[in-house]
């Protein structure tokens, strides 16, 4: 009796679909902080506390691999992603570190929200310590993806105070790009926006978001930064928000943030 093989170009066209197709797995602990249940370490604690299923069965291990996308994950008996999606545009100031918690003690963001009866809501990029300004949160990390993805190219505007003049020929390095550590860093504009014979604001618009870009390409042209605030992302700007306040977003900027480019 004879049987009939699939051809071997089939049998590799399979193969390829079903690798296409396979969802990426994380551990238990990571998948809960990318659907914006809580920070990484709290999943930790509450997975080990015996307070999460997966697909109906207590998970102990936060390193349990899981499927954001197909499983079904209960904590304290909730479907994580039953919550509604919540984003909030913070002012940041300066001094406050981003981030869930700081092994050095240092006060973060969280401590602006420690009242507000709000979900946990996960920072949308970076912002550094000494820089101040708007600075997005959310529980929706797909949204978030979307405005952080360098290939969506969403501008980012700040406004940065640095010592003395910059001159055109500088203006125009900080336009056309500099090297810095083997990285190519621009901006989209630099322009001066005011400032005196010390030192200048610039207005400074990037579509890339690598770590302390701004700082490097200054610094890189000989001009100390000594402020530097964000004031826009895409179409939302700062504004009139107080320093240290937030407020939420309505649906409306929530897409517009997504959908401009």
């Amino acid at each position: 009796m004879s049987t009939t093989r699939p051809p071997r170009r089939r049998l590799a066209e399979e193969s390829r679909r079903k690798l296409r197709t396979a969802a990426p797995r994380h551990g238990l602990a990571r998948v809960l902080s990318k659907l914006g249940a809580c920070s990484r370490s709290e999943a930790e604690r509450r997975i080990a506390a015996g307070r999460v299923r997966v697909n109906g069965k207590l998970v102990r291990d936060p390193e349990t691999p899981a499927d954001q996308e197909r499983d079904r994950i209960e904590m304290d008996g909730a479907d994580v992603r039953a919550g509604e999606r919540v984003c909030i545009a913070v002012n940041k100031p300066r001094g406050l570190v981003v981030s869930t918690a700081d092994e050095r003690g240092r006060d973060t963001v969280y401590a602006l929200l420690r009242d507000a009866n709000l979900p946990w809501l996960a920072p949308v990029g970076r912002l550094d310590k000494a820089s101040e300004g708007l600075l997005l949160m959310s529980n929706d990390p797909v949204w978030a993806a979307r405005i952080t993805d360098p290939e969506q190219h969403v501008a980012k505007s700040y406004r940065a105070q640095v010592r003395g003049v910059p001159d055109a020929e500088t203006l125009r390095r900080l336009r056309g790009g500099i090297i810095d550590k083997d990285e190519r860093l621009a901006a989209e504009l630099v322009r001066i926006v005011g400032g005196g014979d010390r030192n200048t604001w610039l207005e400074i618009v990037l579509r890339e978001g690598k770590n302390r870009q701004i700082r490097r390409m200054l610094s890189a042209c000989g001009h100390d930064v000594l402020r530097l605030v964000r004031i826009a992302i895409g179409p939302l700007q700062l504004g009139d928000l107080a320093k240290g306040a937030w407020r939420r977003l309505g649906e409306a900027e929530c897409r517009a943030l997504t959908d401009t480019h």
